[in-house]
């Protein structure tokens, strides 16, 4: 059976139908998302409806973005976080304008329900952001830091590619897993549209709610599967940028 890790949806729902069908699924087949199913394209309702009838297909593993957690702020306590309407949040609001209050709460409950991160089997951990503790993810005192921690991302991103996990100056966070995948910071940023490997990380966020596509890796052959540029999917929108 075949696992594949899929990254940064922000709403763009055509996109992530597209690369499902890409992906020639098969009953037993693992989906692990990595979050901010939100903010962005202007179909974040239709996103978690269609994440919630996969559920009921595979076997899936879905993880908390920071986008997810400001979107529940607002249809939960109607709370807008700091700039959350600049970054997607907008776009959220409008798309929800005509769900109805019974929909709303299946979404909540699928919100309160998402993992701050998920180690499998292979001691490979998947998480939206990062995070801090020297002792890894079980050990972190500030759970936010999960889906908002970019300082692992830096760090491998720097790393030495010639470097050996048994030099000394090797970083201490990265040898705790066999292999880490994140999304959280789009590699569109650094001109890239696949996702960057940094030492056992892979970074699967690949703009997707920018100038980018969607992506899906399979994290055995590290075959990467991807949907069209999700702006030529909404010519109408701009998503995030």
């Amino acid at each position: 059976m075949k696992t594949f890790v899929i990254g940064d949806i922000h709403g763009a729902y055509r996109a992530l139908v597209q690369l499902v069908e890409r992906l020639s699924l098969d009953k037993g087949d693992t989906l692990i998302f990595l979050g901010d199913y939100v903010d962005g394209w202007s179909e974040s309702p239709q996103v978690i409806d269609y994440l919630l009838e996969l559920n009921r297909q595979f076997n899936c593993r879905f993880i908390r973005g920071n986008h997810d957690e400001k979107c529940y702020e607002w249809l939960k306590n109607n709370e807008i976080i700091g700039d959350w309407l600049l970054h997607g949040g907008g776009a959220t609001q409008e798309s929800y304008a005509k769900v109805s209050a019974e929909k709303i709460a299946i979404h909540l409950k699928f919100i309160e329900d998402l993992d701050d991160y998920y180690i499998d089997s292979k001691n490979r951990l998947f998480v939206h952001a990062g995070f801090t503790a020297a002792k890894g993810v079980e050990k972190e005192s500030y759970s936010p830091n999960f889906y908002w921690d970019r300082t692992l991302w830096e760090c491998a991103f720097a790393l030495d590619p010639t470097l050996k996990s048994t030099d000394k100056r090797y970083p201490e966070r990265l040898k705790l897993y066999h292999e880490i995948y994140i999304g959280h910071t789009a590699t569109t940023r650094f001109g890239e549209i696949l996702p960057i490997q940094g030492g056992n990380l892979w970074n699967i966020d690949t703009g997707a709610a920018f100038y980018g596509k969607l992506t899906a890796m399979n994290v055995e052959s590290k075959e990467v599967i991807q949907s069209d540029i999700v702006m030529d999917l909404y010519p109408e929108e701009l998503g995030r940028n």
